[in-house]
């Protein structure tokens, strides 16, 4: 088994490409800290990594953000191992099912509104951000105002704030005028 890896936007994160699925079409999984990561055995064993300080599960990638104290010089070999000793074991990534609070705050008149809004995300956002080793989840829409959360390498990157305000704002005000702002939430 061959472990790629990729530089992202935030130079705190790299992205670990196993050549196989890691979550599939089940979505994302973004672990904050180590006691979040109970549900999964793969971040439990990532967390139990001196310097590893958050682990986010992509379609077919994990990326892993480091502590400040860490370095990716040393820090990066052991990850490729834990995660090839994962992959290898045939453990599964995920226990049970995913239990994530995904409640959205809209209102129902804005429904039509909201579906236009998930589109765009879905098909120019998502794809983009997930080549950087994160995702873009929509969590509300109200008077205008376009909730999102950034996670994985894009949870903390110094340019996500730029991302959502030069990137996603503007395209979503331009596709759909009701759209006045777009603000980052956090879990």
């Amino acid at each position: 088994m061959f472990i790629e890896t990729e530089a992202t936007p935030n130079p705190a994160t790299l992205k670990f490409l196993p050549g196989q699925d890691v979550m599939g079409a089940r979505g994302t999984a973004d672990f904050t800290h180590a006691e979040a990561a109970a549900r999964s055995p793969l971040a439990e064993s990532l967390f139990r990594l001196n310097g590893v300080a958050r682990v986010f599960l992509g379609a077919d990638f994990v990326t892993v953000t480091k502590a400040d104290t860490a370095e990716w010089q040393e820090l990066r070999p052991v990850v490729l191992g834990t995660i090839m000793e994962h992959a290898m074991a045939g453990h599964p990534v995920l226990l049970g099912e995913d239990d994530a609070d995904e409640s959205e705050d809209t209102d129902p008149a804005d429904a039509e509104i909201v579906a236009q809004i998930k589109e765009l995300l879905d098909t120019r956002v998502r794809p983009a951000v997930a080549g950087d080793g994160g995702d873009i989840v929509f969590r509300g829409f109200r008077e205008g105002v376009v909730k999102l959360r950034m996670q994985g390498a894009c949870s903390g990157c110094p340019s996500s704030r730029a991302t959502l305000k030069h990137g996603v704002e503007n395209m979503l005000r331009h596709y759909v005028p009701e759209v006045l702002s777009v603000e980052q939430v956090e879990a």
